[in-house]
């Protein structure tokens, strides 16, 4: 069919044109995966190329039921980037969500942990605990150092490389979306715990494609997400922290601080690896005493 063939080769744009990551690029394409299941349940006979600006908001208030306002901006907003690609390839004139508006939303922030909270997590880590014969409490707080100090992702973490590791330097080599790279600096206490764990790591009979990866779990394998999540999630139970803490918290918390303590805004993009500074100014939030304080130090007329 003629819209299977648009639809892959939408895949194909934003995967070379875009140089999106596989998992932003499944995210694109389920939307318009809802957008054919809702045509074939509904036995509306029509190719998504053909659809009209009617049916795509019966198909909108329809998932709207199910799903919550981000969820819904998300999803108007990757079907609008879809039918703009079909514009823009002659597969179609015009794009059905022109007058369709997304839902209002206010800006979602993260906790954000204090330097005593982290200092408090990090203490809680039983560094002496082992399983199968591997000290995973020294890893786990390697982990935690990495992510707080360097500002990762956790995709940027589990991927991590030895090879990555700069440390002569100062700077750790990152992979974040897309593929795209940029070097991050890195402390001299972290390199210490990482390097501990590095010690321990030459010990485990590592799996052959996880030869160069520097974060493994008992079996030689690299972690997964889900397991870096658990292993936060026990800290924070442990240190009976009242506050929704992910691995995004630690970056949140990371650029935070910087700015906190003075740093630019435009250096806190680098180190985040964020396209558009306006990603990171999201992040920038902070009270208005600090503001206050900026002033009084640096205005010429305070």
């Amino acid at each position: 069919m003629k819209w299977q063939q648009a639809i892959l080769d939408y895949k194909h744009y934003l995967q070379i044109e875009r140089g999106l990551s596989n998992n932003s690029i499944e995210n694109y394409c389920y939307d318009i995966k809802k957008l054919i299941q809702y045509l074939e349940e509904n036995t509306i006979n029509i190719s998504p190329i053909s659809i009209d600006n009617e049916i795509v908001k019966q198909f909108i208030y329809s998932v709207s039921k199910s799903i919550n306002a981000r969820s819904q901006a998300r999803l108007i907003s990757g079907l609008r980037n879809f039918f703009d690609y079909l514009i823009f390839e002659n597969y179609r004139k015009t794009n059905p969500l022109d007058l369709i508006e997304s839902p209002r939303l206010g800006r979602k922030l993260p906790d954000v942990l204090s330097i005593e909270d982290i200092d408090n997590l990090i203490n809680t880590i039983d560094l002496s605990y082992q399983y199968n014969g591997v000290n995973l409490g020294e890893r786990n707080r390697a982990i935690i150092e990495t992510l707080y100090s360097c500002g990762l992702r956790v995709s940027e973490l589990i991927e991590l490389k030895i090879s990555d590791l700069f440390f002569d330097e100062g700077f750790i080599k990152v992979t974040g979306k897309g593929d795209k790279q940029r070097f991050v600096p890195i402390g001299p206490s972290t390199q210490k715990f990482i390097n501990i764990w590095i010690d321990i790591r030459n010990h485990i009979d590592t799996q052959p494609n996880s030869k160069d990866i520097l974060f493994l779990n008992y079996k030689g394998k690299k972690l997964t997400r889900a397991m870096i999540f658990t292993i936060i999630k026990k800290l924070v139970e442990k240190a009976g922290l009242n506050k929704n803490v992910s691995p995004h918290t630690f970056r949140h918390s990371f650029a935070t601080h910087l700015l906190e303590n003075g740093a630019d805004l435009r250096a806190i993009q680098m180190m985040l690896g964020h396209e558009s500074i306006t990603t990171t100014e999201i992040y920038m939030h902070v009270d208005r005493s600090h503001l206050s304080d900026v002033l009084n130090k640096y205005h010429p007329r305070k």
